[in-house]
């Protein structure tokens, strides 16, 4: 028997409308629970949540999570019976996410990585509920020749003045507010590094590569590598990603950073090429002047992550396969609501 007073938890996904967000919720109703999405679309789609509107266990609000807010004055929320049960849970993920557009939301990412976690651990405390914060691996800073596996021990190194440090610097302050709120308030408070990770749902035409590759492959369009040839990285699938986010939540207190992603370390032109052979595509594969936001991360230790019983169990081929099938069905679309 729950000892809540609906039977279900009440959990906040802010963020919930984007590419990781939209497919925690999802799990998340699958688990029996209430769940409240908030996101401003800043960087995320509707389209990502439209399969759950018609589920009453999922509300959503429009909300720019860097300006106060009070869940008790949503009519929409009286069925989750807020002012008496509360909030459990708080996944939070919203921060403006995109390469190519990276210097349009700078103040956004800044104010995020501040202001909104303010509000966000505000109302943690407010509720007493478990907070999650999905970090990111740049906080480890570049990889090295000598230097590529990162453990959650490793401080880190990260130029805090250059034109990314918003969301670099951003990121480690955002870990440190959640520690010191930990210190303060006595919050259980978790956080999760996530490494690159892939799958449906991933914002189009915005330079993540796997999605342009594969509607590039699609119209038999050549596909754009921005970096060498040499350019690797980690792949992990959103839903091995999701998995893990919600084991972290469920660890004891105390944990600590916990890495997330794939620890293989893979050539972007075979991922390419992999494409291009499941599309039975005659793309052919060019290459561009890297991104400042596109750059070859570190591979996470996962030592700790194992020790909560989760690995990456999605095959890289397997997932491409899966991402290739969702877009296909969804190209038309896709591609008009851009």
């Amino acid at each position: 028997m729950s000892d809540y007073i609906s039977g279900k938890k009440n959990i906040i996904v802010t963020g919930g409308a984007g590419f990781i967000g939209s497919h925690l919720c999802e799990h998340l109703l699958r688990e029996n629970n209430h769940v409240i999405c908030i996101d401003n679309f800043s960087t995320s789609h509707p389209r990502n949540i439209e399969g759950l509107s018609a589920n009453p266990d999922f509300q959503f609000l429009r909300l720019d999570i860097n300006q106060p807010f009070e869940l008790e004055s949503f009519k929409e929320l009286a069925a989750f019976k807020i002012p008496f049960q509360g909030v459990q849970e708080i996944y939070h993920l919203a921060c403006p996410m995109s390469i190519k557009n990276f210097d349009q939301f700078k103040v956004q990412t800044l104010l995020s990585n501040s202001l909104g976690n303010y509000y966000v651990l505000e109302a943690a405390v407010k509720y007493r509920a478990k907070i999650l914060l999905a970090s990111s691996s740049v906080v480890y800073g570049s990889r090295t020749e000598d230097h590529k596996i990162f453990h959650e021990e490793d401080t880190g190194c990260v130029s805090h003045l250059t034109p990314r440090g918003c969301y670099d610097e951003g990121r480690r302050f955002s870990e440190t507010m959640f520690e010191t709120y930990r210190q303060v308030h006595g919050l259980d408070t978790k956080i999760a590094r996530v490494f690159r990770t892939y799958g449906p749902r991933m914002p189009l035409f915005d330079a993540q590569l796997i999605p342009d590759f594969i509607l590039n492959a699609l119209d038999n369009k050549d596909l754009v590598i921005y970096g060498s040839e040499n350019f690797t990285t980690s792949l992990c699938h959103v839903n091995d990603i999701v998995d893990g986010l919600v084991r972290v939540m469920k660890a004891p207190e105390g944990l600590g950073p916990v890495n997330l992603g794939s620890d293989l370390d893979i050539k972007m032109v075979e991922v390419a090429e992999m494409i291009i052979k499941m599309t039975g595509s005659s793309s052919k594969i060019k290459f561009d002047k890297g991104l400042l936001f596109l750059t070859e991360l570190g591979l996470p230790d996962l030592v700790k992550a194992k020790s909560l019983g989760w690995l990456p169990l999605t095959r890289l081929e397997d997932g491409l396969r899966k991402t290739v099938e969702y877009t296909k069905a969804n190209k038309i679309l896709l591609t008009t609501l851009e």
